[in-house]
C-alpha cells in the first residue's frame, strides 16, 4: 500500500460525520507526520472504513475486529494501548 502525500490524508479526513472530523483532523494535524510508515499505513486503511463503523470504534460501541485498526483507534482517540 502506497502512502498517501499529507494534502490527501487530510481531505480523506474529512468525513461525512462532524465527530469524527473532530477525532481525525486533529490528529493529522499533529501527529500524523511522526507515525512510524507502518502505523501511517494503518491510518490510511482506517480513512478507508465506512462512516458508521468508525463511529460505533470511536464511541466505544463496538470493538474493532482488526487488531492494528483498533490500535489505531486508540492512538487517534488520544488514550494509551492496552
Amino acid at each position: 500500500m502506497e502512502l498517501m502525500n499529507i494534502a490527501r490524508v487530510r481531505w480523506a479526513c474529512r468525513r461525512g460525520m462532524l465527530e469524527l472530523d473532530v477525532l481525525f483532523q486533529p490528529f493529522v494535524e499533529t501527529h500524523y507526520q511522526q507515525l512510524p510508515d507502518n502505523d501511517k499505513q494503518t491510518f490510511i486503511r482506517l480513512l478507508e472504513c465506512e462512516d458508521p463503523e468508525l463511529f460505533a470504534w470511536f464511541m466505544g460501541h463496538e470493538q474493532c475486529p482488526d487488531v492494528d485498526l483498533a490500535a489505531m483507534v486508540i492512538k487517534v482517540r488520544g488514550r494509551p494501548a492496552p
